[in-house]
């Protein structure tokens, strides 16, 4: 079955490329266009796209509100929201990532990555543009001021930081189980752990977490991603 996409813009003629960039994709059929937020979450509403492709900067509803209307509630049949911007080092991507985005693309990404992002955001993935890694999450969360003490729901095992260590260096699943030594299930396992200790519902929001309680600091070596894929993470396996 294809992919039911909204396109959310509030520039005619990047909504109706983005559109017919998607449409010419296999297995992705574009459902809806908005010119704002507002009418975005209202067509997401009524239409039940699978992924919703939205502009940061909109009038009335912006993408970081729109994205946090529609992913609030946690429902399972709510649509996954990937943020499309001109701006790769901006408060917004931080703000939209912490509402709830499946993944973050710049305007300039090619059709070939636009068509993986909506797919990987169907699938549950997230996908990162490659400039924009853990450093992004980094410079915002050392930058501001300390986030509150989150203490997660158990301690986390040593194992555990050494994952959370990984993913908030921008580590792929592989990358994390050929540096630590151990099984690709076993470390959808320790993330599956450490998303239920912390209250986090994907590996951004683990990164995010690890930086805002400084368990990792800026001094942490990440890599440059690229096109970073996540793997299914919500169940072990």
């Amino acid at each position: 079955m294809s992919v039911r996409v909204l396109v959310a813009d509030d520039q005619e003629i990047v909504r109706t490329g983005l559109a017919m960039i998607l449409g010419a994709q296999e297995g992705i059929e574009v459902v809806g266009m908005a010119p704002d937020g507002r009418q975005a979450v209202e067509l997401a509403r009524r239409l039940r796209p699978d992924v919703c492709l939205f502009d940061i900067r909109m009038p009335e509803v912006d993408g970081i509100e729109a994205t946090r209307l529609l992913t609030a509630s946690g429902a399972a049949d709510a649509p996954a929201v990937v943020v499309i911007t001109t701006f790769d080092l901006d408060e917004y991507v931080y703000a939209a990532l912490r509402a709830g985005a499946k993944g973050f693309l710049l305007k300039d990404a090619g059709p070939a990555l636009l068509a993986q992002a909506v797919h990987a955001a169907a699938a549950g993935d997230a996908l990162i543009a490659p400039s924009v890694t853990a450093r992004l999450i980094e410079a915002f969360a050392d930058t501001g001021p300390a986030g509150p003490d989150a203490r997660p729901a158990e301690p986390l095992t040593e194992r555990e930081e050494q994952v959370l260590a990984a993913v908030a260096g921008g580590r792929t699943n592989g990358e994390v189980a050929q540096e630590l030594h151990i099984t690709l299930s076993t470390v959808k396992s320790h993330i599956a752990s450490l998303m239920a200790k912390i209250g986090a519902r994907n590996r951004v929001e683990i990164a995010i977490w690890a930086y805002e309680t400084r368990r990792v600091r800026s001094g942490f070596r990440t890599r440059s991603a690229e096109s970073t894929t996540t793997a299914p993470d919500h169940r072990p396996g």
